[in-house]
């Protein structure tokens, strides 16, 4: 198979190395780089063999800032045409397979990328994921793809797909050491349109630290092989966070579906619809049918889509209140090279049923390997997030991996302070948080026993959180926030009987301050408990979903 469409000399290698920094957090790490990014010297293709004189006179700026990092770039790597498709076979270079097996797809668009680093020729590559060509290969491959938020990383120097939704990415066989890769790409850069700079404190309703993760109610349209593995995958999620809750994916499903079925072919075409005529062996046969689609699409159908993607993301925005991470397969199945050529775009546009909508909705993502098949091929999860939750996002996946990854602490003066009510995120009195800088530390549960009570009197309707008893043995939803110490004492001092402080006792065995009620003051209340949580409480009264 292709892997490798430019490589730099041994000599230029070397002449790069030399002029490296030798004290950056990549000092001496090899990376390839995919063929539609620029690399000094070397010419970007995006697979198209008729643009092998497009030699680029400088780096793009994510490989500058690698470079800046101490990192070498020694070459360029293959990919789906125009990095418009999820296979790995859309290449006049030709096909790549994965490394568990010859007769499999490797995934792509970022096909190349994705193996140079699962067959060990370097430890990191850049790939670019529009819809999910950062993560797919990566879990065809038993390795790690890191897709940031859009803009966090800069497009600059990059031969575009579809401008508004592109990314670089990187893959690695660590979650360590993407996040220090990301690390030396990330950073605001005004010579590019889409960048965009990182908020210094997270937006609300992101948590320090990922604990709730969501799966798909319902059972999903999976091979039998990713089935098993799914279910296996679901399973040590419940051994690995403090808790697995079912959600359902219906809206995000339905954005997926818009990358194609929408306007956004019209990008594609504005992006590199002059490099498809006339046509030639040059060009990949699906590929420039369907870009060229993209010139029947007129401005009606844009603004069509772009309110039907608005009301889709709003049908999304209730999830991101109860958990922090969405854990989805990557793929439905792994296909063969042969499944591909019979159907290539059926089968393409089946295994983007869990990634397309990432971009669109504006998530960051992380695919990780979660075992292997029983067949032997590689499985793999990711775990999706509200923009510029990433740092936190990468401790979640190395979580999952099984690497280091210590809880933030809070500073001095500081304290942890469990709320279950009216100041969890997004409801009436969060706001009084907010005001003082309180920062969402982790969602979690209490341990088992608690019990949630309706409490009686007018305002702002209250829980009232109860120790020991006969509670769900699963715990109630609570809220862990970092707070200011004399925010705690203003929260104290306005807080109505029978509301008190207390400790509470989370479900991983810690205690925290938190807002408690005793239990003789909860003889007139409504029990509550089996809803879980005072969200859902709230859904039940009004008839929201929930």
């Amino acid at each position: 198979m292709t892997v490798w469409i430019n490589r730099y000399s041994e000599e230029r290698v070397r002449a790069r190395e030399r002029s490296a920094p030798a004290d950056g957090p990549l000092a001496g790490v090899r990376f390839a780089v995919k063929d539609n990014l620029d690399v000094a010297g070397l010419p970007t293709t995006a697979a198209c063999p008729a643009l092998a004189d497009r030699v680029a006179e400088a780096d793009a700026e994510a490989v500058a800032r690698l470079a800046a990092a101490g990192a070498v770039p020694v070459g360029k790597t293959n990919m789906d045409q125009f990095a418009t498709g999820l296979v790995g076979t859309r290449s006049p270079y030709g096909a790549c397979h994965s490394v568990f097996a010859a007769d499999r797809v490797s995934g792509g668009s970022s096909s190349g990328s994705a193996v140079a680093v699962a067959r060990g020729d370097v430890p990191l590559a850049l790939g670019t994921d529009t819809a999910g060509s950062g993560r797919v290969p990566a879990a065809f491959n038993g390795i790690v793809g890191i897709k940031p938020t859009r803009g966090l990383v800069s497009t600059r120097g990059l031969l575009p797909a579809c401008r508004s939704l592109d990314c670089v990415t990187a893959f690695t066989r660590t979650v360590a050491e993407g996040r220090t890769a990301l690390r030396a790409m990330a950073g605001f850069d005004p010579g590019d349109p889409w960048s965009r700079a990182a908020p210094a404190v997270p937006p609300p309703g992101i948590a320090a630290s990922l604990r709730i993760v969501a799966v798909p109610a319902g059972p999903l349209d999976l091979d039998p092989g990713h089935d098993a593995a799914w279910q296996a995958a679901v399973a040590r999620a419940r051994t690995v966070f403090d808790a697995v809750v079912e959600v359902d994916i219906t809206p995000f499903l339905a954005a997926a579906r818009l990358l194609y079925a929408g306007p956004w072919p019209a990008e594609r075409f504005a992006a590199f619809g002059a490099l498809l005529t006339p046509d030639g062996p040059h060009l990949d046969p699906t590929v420039r049918r369907i870009a060229l689609a993209g010139r029947d699409v007129d401005g009606a159908d844009v603004f069509a889509g772009l309110d039907r993607l608005a009301e889709l993301r709003r049908a999304t925005e209730p999830v991101w209140w109860e958990v922090d991470t969405l854990m989805l397969p990557v793929t439905p199945g792994h296909p063969t090279l042969a499944e591909v050529a019979a159907d290539p775009v059926g089968v393409n546009a089946r295994l983007g049923t869990y990634t397309n909508f990432v971009n669109l909705l504006d998530l960051a993502a992380v695919a990780v390997p979660a075992g292997t098949r029983a067949d032997g091929l590689p499985f793999g999860v990711q775990f999706v997030a509200p923009a510029f939750a990433d740092e936190p996002l990468l401790d979640a996946a190395a979580r999952w991996c099984g690497e280091p990854c210590a809880d933030p602490a809070p500073a001095p003066g500081r304290v942890l302070l469990a709320v279950a009510g009216a100041h969890l995120s997004g409801l009436p009195l969060n706001g009084q948080l907010l005001s003082f800088g309180a920062r969402l530390h982790r969602r979690t549960r209490t341990a088992a026993g608690y019990r949630l009570f309706r409490l009686p009197g007018p305002g702002i309707p209250r829980p009232g959180l109860v120790a020991g008893g006969d509670g769900l043995a699963a715990g109630i939803a609570v809220e862990v926030w970092d707070v200011p110490e004399q925010g705690v004492g203003w929260l104290l001092s306005r807080i109505p009987a029978p509301l008190g402080l207390g400790r509470v006792t989370l479900a991983d065995g810690t205690s925290v301050a938190g807002f408690v009620t005793v239990e003789g003051a909860v003889r007139d209340a409504e029990d509550v408990s089996r809803y879980g949580s005072w969200r859902r409480v709230l859904a039940a009264a009004d008839g929201s979903p929930g």
